[in-house]
């Protein structure tokens, strides 16, 4: 009788939660743009509509007045206007054409279906490239033409994702910030942003007000359980579990997460192949933090908190800074905020840039600057060096200045594009200024040579120096010189930077 009793309760349960939680059709769903960044919050056909905001356990909403109102004269009322919709979410972005320095029509021509490909997958390995991509993803640039309906806002995600492949979690968020966090492509996106910086309890409450948001069983009932609500959070789990709409891991830790008998029971439970903010939110609460070393550098930005330790900070900001994806003041904050505790590694960065900075800030960085630079360089940082002081280098060596760091000195200034007094010649390859045809024919819309053209540049870190200067010539072909002549530099202080041939 108890295991009949208990099939009937799961069953009743079941269908409470396939009558509340019942998934449905999301916009833009079925269209979503390929993407290196799967390692969202992934069940991205998960419910598109929720339950009311009411919950069990809190006093149930008073009942609504079912009367009919009624005009109080024949006279016309006030005209009211109400927006229909959010416009093309492809038009959206955070600064404008002309801040960005890129021609408003640059999409003009291209059809969303294949420039989403092309914004994930062109690669901008380069500093200089790395700095237009970031530009090119949140201009305002008018939206190209869309063949159908579905393609609308189809360009919107590919920008956005591309951001969170990036590990710019900052500027993905202000992007989709623009487009309003109604939408369950662009809420999925942002919750697992949330996730990441450990802001989750505001993406819950935004999830509990605004129906059909939520991007999974799982997330729903995560944040039941943020909100306090554990009964409702434990009968969804039991619900959803028994109806197969989350899978066997997810069930395993939410089981942990909403039962802290869990907690003295020595289990460990092991990560899955592919990790979602979700789960990594949820090992770190039922006490397993998972590393982010092994995974996306997007979750690097999570070991940024302050309530992580300070070699994680340093070692996630350096992560972080590599990849362009903040900016050099937080990590020579986070570089200032000790004395290195150890050496090697990260220690001894920590304390190169300890002494450059007092160097610095006694008015003569080439003292510190050639141990500073060998420490950077060894490890592949030298362009990061670069961006955090290179302006707080002097333009003129002076006379009978250590040799090492007045060449130092100009290798990082004129990385980031600074005048110095003897610059490092650009080879005659990347001088050449062949036809840029991608940019010339009329079949090859401005969007797609220039994407083209930042793959070409990226070639030139492989050697191929000739398809890098077809490439620097079609940037040039539209109109961006400094960014061509940025690139030009960079690919000839590489080997210099790196201390490779």
């Amino acid at each position: 009788m108890t295991d009949a009793r208990s099939r009937i309760l799961a069953a009743m349960t079941a269908l409470l939660v396939a009558a509340t939680w019942a998934p449905a059709p999301a916009m833009a769903q079925q269209n979503r743009p390929l993407s290196a960044s799967d390692w969202l919050s992934g069940s991205v056909r998960g419910p598109a509509r929720e339950s009311s905001a009411w919950r069990p356990g809190q006093r149930p909403p008073p009942p609504r007045d079912r009367a009919r109102p009624v005009a109080a004269s024949g006279a016309v009322g006030t005209v009211q206007v109400t927006r229909l919709d959010g416009g093309n979410p492809d038009a959206a972005g955070t600064i404008t054409a002309r801040k960005a320095g890129l021609p408003a029509d640059l999409w003009q021509g291209s059809d969303p279906a294949d420039l989403a490909p092309l914004i994930v997958q062109t690669p901008a390995r380069l500093p200089a490239m790395n700095a237009l991509l970031r530009r090119l993803l949140l201009a305002q640039l008018t939206p190209p033409t869309a063949s159908g309906s579905d393609d609308v806002g189809r360009l919107f995600l590919a920008r956005a994702d591309r951001l969170l492949d990036m590990g710019a979690l900052d500027s993905a968020q202000t992007l989709l910030l623009t487009a309003g966090p109604g939408d369950p492509e662009v809420f999925r996106r942002l919750f697992d942003i949330a996730l990441l910086q450990g802001d989750e309890g505001r993406a819950c409450r935004i999830m509990d007000t605004t129906p059909g948001v939520a991007p999974s069983f799982a997330a729903r009932i995560f944040c039941l359980a943020q909100t306090g609500d554990w009964a409702a959070a434990a009968i969804g789990l039991h619900g959803a579990d028994a109806l197969g709409l989350i899978d066997r891991h997810e069930a395993l830790l939410l089981t942990h997460f909403l039962d802290d008998g869990f907690v003295d029971s020595g289990e460990t439970i092991a990560p899955s192949d592919r990790v979602t903010p979700l789960e990594f939110r949820i090992h770190e609460a039922i006490g397993q933090p998972l590393p982010t070393g092994p995974l996306p550098v997007a979750f690097a930005q999570s070991d940024l908190r302050l309530n992580n330790g300070w070699k994680a900070r340093l070692e996630a900001a350096e992560r972080l800074a590599r990849a362009g994806a903040i900016a050099p003041a937080p990590l020579r904050d986070i570089y200032a905020e000790q004395k290195p505790a150890a050496s090697g590694g990260v220690w001894e960065r920590a304390g190169a840039m300890r002494t450059l900075e007092a160097a610095i800030a006694a008015g003569d960085p080439l003292t510190a600057l050639p141990r500073a630079f060998d420490e950077f360089r060894t490890a592949d940082m030298a362009d990061v060096l670069a961006a955090m002081i290179a302006a707080d280098l002097p333009q003129t060596v002076p006379e009978g200045s250590d040799p090492d760091a007045a060449q130092a000195a100009r290798w990082l200034r004129q990385w980031r594009g600074l005048p110095v007094d003897r610059a490092q010649p650009i080879p005659a390859e990347l001088q050449a200024a062949p036809p840029a045809a991608s940019a010339e024919a009329p079949d090859v819309p401005k969007g797609q040579a220039l994407l083209e053209a930042m793959a070409d540049v990226d070639a030139g870190l492989d050697g191929d120096l000739a398809r890098a200067a077809r490439g620097l010539a079609a940037l040039r072909a539209l109109g961006l010189r400094e960014d061509a002549d940025l690139a030009a530099a960079q690919l000839a202080l590489r080997p210099h930077m790196t201390g490779s041939p």
